[in-house]
């Protein structure tokens, strides 16, 4: 078994998700789309599904929480995306992510 300090590190979670496929970066676009960073590929709430999250506090500090997402897309992409929480939050992440966390729900109600 790993020690826990181990596993709550970002850094090794970021390497254990990269060896599943989880390659991409991914960051939300101005007018509100899932993207790569390169832009190339983008995904709106409807074509994304949040596989997991991981939070993460800062040693130091409280304040410096953040969430890591991993995401897979509609066309298979599969990537990861994260956040802060608090006053340095990123609105578009939050709010894209909200859409996508909704949707989810309302799918799970409509298979059973």
């Amino acid at each position: 078994m790993q020690d826990k300090v181990e596993e709550r590190s970002l850094v090794n979670v970021l390497n254990r998700l990269q060896k599943d496929g989880y390659k991409y970066d991914f960051k939300v676009s101005q007018d509100g789309k899932l993207c790569t960073m390169e832009e190339k590929d983008q995904f709106s709430a409807e074509e994304v599904r949040i596989v997991d999250f991981y939070r993460f506090e800062g040693e130091s500090n409280p304040d410096d929480m953040s969430i890591l997402y991993a995401i897979e897309t509609k066309s298979g992409l599969k990537g990861t995306i994260s956040n802060s929480y608090g006053p340095y939050a990123d609105e578009n992440v939050d709010t894209f992510l909200k859409q996508v966390e909704d949707l989810g729900k309302n799918l799970d109600k409509n298979d059973k």
